[in-house]
């Protein structure tokens, strides 16, 4: 299986993409194909001395900006090395995306190349964050605003096959974000989905608070992209300045900074819980076919591991298992299909 990854993508493009995908070769035995400027990346394939024939590279003369529209680029810009990567996945010729571009026209360019999956109304972006007790997953984190109790119990049931297959949860606790964990808590939409979910084979757990986001006792946390996506930068802004703060206090004073020598073993393991580029990228649930975003500001170990985790992601078989844990849901069928006719009326 090989990996199309855009060498283009993200704001320290190509030079982190390629030293990426250099070390994801390296270290897991992948074949990939680097899609973008080709004189550019192989520059940077000639700066770090690399021959590994296990590496390609797929010319593409056009890039998608990251404030460019996504439907206007994916139509405009047929040669962009986004687009050539989806075109090599739809071909067969490679088994995945990698993408730290504009994640709104990779799921543009999906829904339009690899088509949704049978029962999936919306496509939804998944991320692993880290917690007490391990990894959990939230889902949407951005590629849904406006949602419907329906896209929401959908969401649930591709995070739960998600939890299962890759983070290996086995029977992953469902939870749907809300202000409260009593059932007249939240708003319409949050009321609607939690009806829905109660009536499915989920391991549905009802309300959670988004202080027990990072507990551990939820494996899957259910919420439209406008709440999830304000949850990840908040998440990563507070790590960020938590980091700050904290280096600031051990440098303040001698005994702080002997203190910090004698737990430095500690404070490296809650860095690499906590390190998003660990997680490598966000997997877009739903399509019939496999597409990982990463952050625009990856850093060349994150580029690392979100062709790792494109890889399991396909080797897994991911989409088989949604879609037939959606297509097999009776609840969530009824679900769709009402509001289908609600929509239609």
């Amino acid at each position: 299986m090989k990996i199309a990854v855009d060498a283009m993508g993200g704001d320290h493009a190509p030079g982190v993409v390629v030293e990426g995908a250099i070390m994801a070769a390296k270290a897991h035995d992948l074949s990939i194909i680097l899609v973008g400027d080709n004189e550019r990346v192989n520059a940077e394939l000639k700066k770090h001395g690399c021959k590994d024939k296990r590496i390609s590279v797929v010319h593409a003369s056009q890039v998608v900006l990251m404030d460019e529209s996504p439907a206007q680029a994916i139509r405009k810009k047929k040669d962009s090395s986004l687009k050539v990567c989806f075109d090599l996945v739809k071909a067969g010729t490679a088994g995945a995306v990698v993408s730290a571009g504009n994640s709104g026209a990779a799921m543009a360019a999906g829904m339009f190349l690899f088509k949704k999956i049978k029962g999936v109304d919306r496509p939804a972006i998944a991320v692993a964050v880290p917690t007490k007790k391990g990894p959990a997953v939230v889902l949407d984190v951005g590629g849904n605003v406006d949602c419907k109790a329906a896209h929401l119990a959908q969401f649930a049931v591709m995070g739960s096959v998600y939890a299962r297959c890759v983070l290996k949860i086995n029977n992953p606790r469902v939870g749907i974000l809300s202000n409260g964990e009593e059932e007249a808590k939240g708003t319409d939409l949050t009321r609607e989905a939690h009806a829905i979910l109660k009536k499915t084979s989920l391991n549905y757990i009802g309300y959670i608070e988004g202080r027990d986001v990072f507990h551990g006792d939820v494996d899957v946390i259910v919420t439209d992209g406008f709440v999830g996506n304000v949850l990840l930068k908040l998440t990563e802004g507070l790590i960020e300045a938590f980091t700050s703060m904290l280096k600031d206090e051990i440098m303040a004073s001698l005994p702080s900074k002997v203190g910090y020598m004698l737990a430095k073993g500690a404070f490296a393991r809650l860095k690499k819980k906590v390190d998003y580029s660990e997680y490598g990228g966000a997997p877009l649930l739903g399509l019939n076919g496999v597409c990982i975003i990463s952050h625009g500001r990856s850093n060349a170990k994150a580029m690392k591991n979100a062709i790792c985790r494109a890889h399991e992601f396909a080797t897994n078989r991911v989409n088989e298992h949604l879609a037939q844990q959606i297509t097999g849901d009776a609840a969530m069928d009824a679900a769709a299909l009402t509001d289908a006719a609600a929509e239609g009326g």
